[in-house]
């Protein structure tokens, strides 16, 4: 590949793509871990409030999940939505075993002398 050959891709959408990767990727994860470390330090404190802290970790969270929940919605829709067939279960016809009768009681003879 030459330097005067045009590549297939347009220049913008590769600016676009690699600005994704840059504030999703490693950029993201470590500035997400310092304001996360910085508002704990913060609420240790008592300089910050407690709902303010957790808005910030819910934040960090949706931030660096985004893709998946988008890939996730993404794949459901594309998806068949398969045939709703019963599945039938082999289950042993009697699952306990031989039941003690109703009237039965170990403790019944403990108490009682046999001489």
């Amino acid at each position: 590949m030459t330097i005067f050959e045009r590549t297939s891709a347009s220049p913008l959408g590769e600016a676009v793509g690699w600005l994704t990767a840059t504030l999703l990727g490693s950029v993201a994860t470590i500035l997400c871990v310092l304001a996360i470390a910085f508002v704990g330090l913060m609420m240790l404190s008592g300089r910050l409030p407690i709902r303010r802290g957790f808005q910030v970790v819910i934040g960090c969270f949706l931030l660096l999940g985004a893709p998946l929940v988008a890939l996730t919605f993404t794949d459901v829709w594309r998806q068949p939505i398969p045939s709703q067939e019963p599945v039938m279960i082999a289950e042993p016809a009697d699952p306990r075993g031989n039941l003690p009768p109703a009237d039965y009681d170990p403790y019944a003879g403990a108490s009682l002398r046999r001489d």
